[in-house]
Parts: structure tokens; sequence; C-alpha cells
């Protein structure tokens, strides 16, 4: 157990989800008084959050939970027209102002099961960075901001060194970046108070380059860095990341379903681990969870899924995933819970090609991908393995529920439904 003062960082700590901080003490302070305020950024660069935003939010949660203070998720309107280079090996794609407003209306969905928002002074809040850095003007901005930033300290941050390292482009709007995010801390604890902003590893030299931009300029209060670990499974693999694309947490775009299949799938060596940074369970239920041995292990890890799924799409729906594999898995039936994909009925009546179909689902990337598949003995329809690459699927094998059910491997599956 740790040794803070405030519920809030032993919280964090019990449970693994510090990695660094600036001043322990100093936070645990403000926490034990209920004074702190700590945001997060998130950049709208697609339409849903991953499971790799996951920690973050969940740190948020805690510290409204603990009521240690007031939680702000700040959403990227600005930053996002930018583009974070931290980790990444080439320069992100241009979005449009629109594409942003719209991702950053679609991402904003899911903080409400995490946060309860309102105007009190340890309610959540939702800001937009576009509100001040929109409006900023150049010259003003490099005068007051840009004059505190030393160019050969930021050529030693990880978002710049490691892109010259391997003589890829930087981009001069990227390099600004650190400038932007450093602002919006300042912006922050200016408006609302604001002492400590939270985020990834991967983000600490943006994090504390605010901390030590809020003392050049003169702020009143002391400012805060908290990063949690950049999370990789027992066998090193990245967290969030699958052979079919981002575990996203919109259903638009990942179905209740899959993202339960996705923590079913856990390695057991990380069940215990994932239980305390992604479920809300007590700490004495996680240690008897994670004490399983054996076959029983994967009792657990139906416990974490259905938990996991529950706080992103709700109890509800965690449940009927549960019972969808279930019913899949253990009876042999063709669930009903499976995510489906619409095929017409015309087209189904003149038969289709079989590859084609797998493609449309989802399962495989390419009709290259469903050949090797095949040659495996990968790919079924309705449990019957696929030898024929040139089958045709028609009316004739729908089941009797009237679907096709389409399986890759033993744990993906999609039903095709004719409309």
């Amino acid at each position: 157990m740790s040794n803070f003062q405030s519920d809030f960082l032993n919280i964090l700590t019990d449970r693994g989800f510090i990695h660094q901080t600036s001043d322990a003490q100093g936070i645990d302070a403000l926490a034990r008084a209920g004074k702190v305020v700590a945001y997060v950024g998130y950049d709208c660069t697609a339409p849903s959050l991953h499971i790799g935003h996951l920690l973050s939010i969940m740190m948020l949660h805690w510290l409204q939970k603990s009521g240690a203070g007031k939680p702000i998720a700040l959403m990227g309107g600005g930053t996002t027209r930018i583009g974070d280079p931290s980790g990444k090996d080439e320069t992100r794609v241009m979005r449009t102002i629109e594409e942003i407003d719209a991702n950053k209306d679609s991402i904003k969905k899911v903080f409400a099961r995490f946060l309860a928002f309102g105007d009190g002074p340890k309610d959540a809040a939702m800001l937009d960075n576009a509100e001040w850095l929109a409006p900023l003007n150049y010259i003003e901005f490099l005068r007051d901001v840009g004059r505190h930033f030393s160019v050969n300290r930021m050529l030693t941050m990880d978002s710049a060194k490691l892109r010259l390292e391997r003589e890829q482009e930087l981009s001069f709007i990227e390099f600004n970046y650190m400038l932007l995010q450093a602002y919006d801390f300042v912006a922050l604890a200016r408006r609302f108070g604001c002492n400590l902003q939270m985020g990834g590893s991967d983000q600490w030299g943006n994090i504390v380059t605010g901390v030590d931009l809020g003392r050049r300029m003169g702020l009143e209060h002391q400012l805060y860095a908290l990063t949690c670990p950049l999370l990789t499974t027992a066998s090193g693999a990245k967290m969030g990341k699958t052979a079919s694309g981002a575990v996203w947490l919109n259903e638009a775009q990942l179905s209740a379903y899959d993202y339960w299949q996705y923590w079913r799938n856990t390695e057991d060596a990380d069940v215990g681990r994932f239980l305390k940074l992604f479920t809300l369970l007590p700490l004495d239920e996680i240690a008897k969870l994670a004490a399983l041995g054996g076959a029983e292990i994967n009792e657990a890890k139906k416990v974490l899924a259905t938990e996991a799924t529950a706080l992103i799409h709700g109890r509800e729906n965690a449940e009927a995933a549960a019972l969808t594999a279930k019913q899949t898995f253990e009876q042999g039936a063709t669930a009903a819970g499976l995510p489906t994909v619409t095929i017409n009925l015309a087209d189904l009546k003149a038969t289709v090609g079989l590859l084609s179909q797998f493609v449309e689902a989802g399962l495989v990337a390419s009709t290259s991908e469903a050949r090797r598949q095949i040659k495996s003995g990968g790919l079924k329809v309705n449990d019957t393995v696929v030898i024929d690459e040139k089958a045709k699927l028609s009316e004739a094998d729908l089941t009797p529920d009237g679907v096709i059910k389409l399986s890759l491997g033993k744990k993906k599956h999609v039903l095709l439904k004719p409309a």
C-alpha cells in the first residue's frame, strides 16, 4: 500500500497509474485539501478515442471520485490543427476545421460515463483550447510566450530528437506544438485555477515545459505534472492495437461485442493489472480474481471484459456481449448479438463472391489475405471450414435465423444479414 495522505494519489499508486510526477508531495497536499484542478488534453484526430486514452480518462475519474478536486477534459480544437509530433515517425495528416469539429463532437460522448459535469467547484468541465488558441496574434504570441522557449532545449525533447536522429522530417508547424500545449496549461491556470496536467508518459516533455512556462510567465500558483505509463501487454505488444486496427471507444467505430472480445482475449499475466486499471472493482476483489489459476483464469477474463465494457457501453450492452460470446463459443449458437453487416438480398440471390464478403465484413483486409486464411483453414461459413477460394454465397446459405455467419478463426465472427 502507498503512503500518501490523499485518497487520490493512494488510489492511483495502488492501481498502477503513476509513472512520473514533478512533485508528488505537492500534488498530495493539494489533493488532501480538495484543491486539485487537473486537466488532460485530447486532440481530435479521429471520430473516437481509443483505449490508449483510457488511462488518463480513468485518472480524471478517480480525481473526482476521491474528492480531490475538479477534472477538466480539454478538447484540442486548436492543437489538432497543428498536430502533435510525439511518438510519430512522420507528419500527421492535416485535417480541415470541419473534420476537427466533427471529430470533437463525436469523442465528447464517452466522458459522460466517467465524469459528473456541472457548475460546482468539483464538477467536471469540458473545454476547447481553440477558444484561446484560435484568436492568438502570432507576433504577440512570439513576444509574450515564444521568448521563454529555448530551441536548444526543444531539440532535446523526444518528440523532436527521435525524428532528427532518424533523419525524418519535422515540420515547422509541428515544432510549434510544444509551445501551444505549454500555453494551454498557462491559459487554464489563469482562467480556471488549473494546477495539474496529466497525460501519458510520452507527454512528459510537453507537460513539464508547461510547468516551466507558468513559472517564467509569473503565475501566482505552482503548476504540477503527473503521467501514467504507456502500457504494453506481458508479451511486449502495444496496448490498444489489433490486427484490424485500433480498439475504439465509440460503438460507431467498434461494437460492444468486439470491445468485450478484446478484453476477453487478455493474456493471463495481464489480468490482475488490467482489472486495477480498467475497472472500478475493489482491490480485494481484484486480488481474488488475479489469484485464479489454470482454466479458472478465463472466468477472471470474462469479469474483466464485462466490467471494462460496462464502463464504456453500459452494463446492459456488456452483459449482452457476454451472453453472445457464451452462446457462440460454449453453446455453438448463431447468436443474434454478433456484429452484423448488411448485404443486398438481390445480390445474394444472384450469388456473390465469398472472398469479397469476408473483406466487406472486416474480417480480413484483402482477398489475398482471405486466400491465405483458406489455405490454413482459418475461414468458416456457418461454422463450416471454407476450402474453395472460388466459392459463392447464395440465398441457400442463410441459416434458419435468416443470416450467414462468417468466421475468422475461433473468436472473430460477423453475421451477414440480407436487406
